[in-house]
Parts: structure tokens; C-alpha cells; sequence
């Protein structure tokens, strides 16, 4: 969940969930050579409809209850 995270969700943290989704719609384990420019291409339109959606939705009420992956490194 990216939505109500303090600070907001960064383009990292976008970006990486797009291509998460990408790679499980299109049932793919990795990303190869051949796939690439499909897959980067899908990723920054699934990145850019995100941001638009996180920009446009309400607050949340009460903040997200698991940290995203990108921050649970920090």
C-alpha cells in the first residue's frame, strides 16, 4: 500500500510497485532482453496512472499498516 505513507510514496517506491505489477500480470519470473522494452514501457504507464491515483484520492483516515519494501531496508 502506498496511499497515507509519511512521507508520501516516493518514485522509487512507485516505479517498484508497477513493475511488481507488470511482471505478475504478464506471469513473468525476470525480466529478460527480449521482454524489456515491452515491460519498461508498461512500467512507466502502470508508474504514471499510480501517481496520478496517489495525487487525486482523499487522506486516509489511519495510515497504512505495513511499511512498503523499499522502506522496511531503511
Amino acid at each position: 500500500m502506498l496511499r497515507g505513507l509519511e512521507p508520501p510514496a516516493t518514485d522509487d517506491e512507485i516505479r517498484a510497485a508497477a513493475l511488481q505489477y507488470v511482471r505478475k500480470v504478464g506471469a513473468l519470473s525476470s525480466v529478460g532482453p527480449s521482454n524489456r522494452a515491452a515491460v519498461d514501457r508498461a512500467v512507466a504507464a502502470v508508474a504514471e496512472a499510480t501517481a496520478a491515483l496517489l495525487a487525486e484520492l482523499p487522506a486516509r483516515r489511519v495510515p497504512p499498516s505495513t511499511l512498503p519494501p523499499l522502506r522496511r531496508r531503511a
